[in-house]
């Protein structure tokens, strides 16, 4: 197999990316830290890292590996993107870095499966350490999902009948949240949820991906505003989101988390743990 590299940015790079996590995913069901409407979702608003050109792998069929970098508020993050075997994981992350020396200068950050030794080992020895920072990727089969629920005052909308109102995201995402996630192959305003009380007030939202290349189902995000907690919001939203994601086709559900709460709401609708995911970190050059 011959492999190229090149260099892209923007949305042929997000584009390509997608690919790359799509044909990751069609040749091992649950390897790999992310899938297309991962990355996807880090496009909703825009970041410094956009326009940066940044190396693409292409075998004969298209893209086969992608660096990615994500500017986040704290720290940039990096990851190279592959499908089993297409890149040498080491020349991938080396030829990663030296794109993005001199652009970053802040803390570099991976996220990686804890038993992924490979990654752990590679980027170890290009400066990063491990952190004390953990979370967790879970998984569901599609016919596992828990039943739809009601709760008495509230209603589950999404964005085809919400669509002349502001985004619920808009608070914490900027204005620019709905044009962007519109960008995305995989954006579905039917699958862009949210939970209104009597007064059509936003109690919570929930967004949901779904695949029709890998059937895979993704929660990312979900919030349930501070004076509407401990209502069983939480949990009507999941369940609904699931059941739209079934209907649609997705034979796999999935949905990552941070913290012991989110952890309990989805292990208890059905999902199983999968992996203890770490955080890796390396200062900025110069420090």
């Amino acid at each position: 197999m011959v492999v190229q590299r090149g260099l892209l940015r923007g949305l042929d790079r997000l584009n390509a990316t997608t690919t790359v996590l799509q044909r990751a995913r069609m040749a091992d069901p649950l390897a790999g830290m992310w899938d297309a409407a991962d990355v996807q979702w880090w496009w909703r608003r825009p970041l410094p890292s956009d326009e940066l050109a940044m190396p693409v792998w292409f075998d004969e069929e298209g893209p086969v590996a992608a660096a990615g970098l994500t500017a986040w508020d704290t720290a940039w993050q990096v990851d190279v993107f592959a499908v089993p075997s297409a890149v040498k994981e080491e020349d991938a992350w080396g030829a990663t870095l030296e794109a993005v020396a001199g652009e970053a200068d802040a803390e570099l950050e991976v996220l990686a499966h804890d038993d992924d030794a490979a990654t752990i080992e590679v980027v170890t020895r290009l400066g990063f350490s491990m952190t004390d920072e953990l979370s967790g990727t879970s998984w569901m089969d599609a016919s596992d999902r828990p039943p739809v629920g009601r709760v008495e005052g509230f209603t589950i909308v999404d964005r085809r009948t919400r669509a002349d109102r502001p985004h619920p995201m808009v608070a914490r995402n900027g204005e620019a949240v709905e044009p962007r996630l519109r960008q995305c192959s995989l954006y579905d305003p039917g699958l862009d949820l949210a939970v209104e009380d009597a007064n059509g007030d936003v109690a919570g939202y929930a967004l949901f991906w779904f695949d029709h290349t890998t059937r895979v189902g993704l929660l990312e995000p979900m919030r349930v505003e501070d004076r509407f907690q401990r209502r069983g919001l939480g949990r009507l939203l999941l369940a609904d989101g699931l059941d739209r994601l079934a209907r649609k086709g997705a034979q796999r559900l999935k949905v990552g988390f941070e913290s012991d709460a989110a952890r309990n709401l989805y292990l208890g609708a059905g999902f199983v743990q999968t992996s203890v995911d770490r955080r890796l970190v390396r200062p900025p050059a110069g420090r």
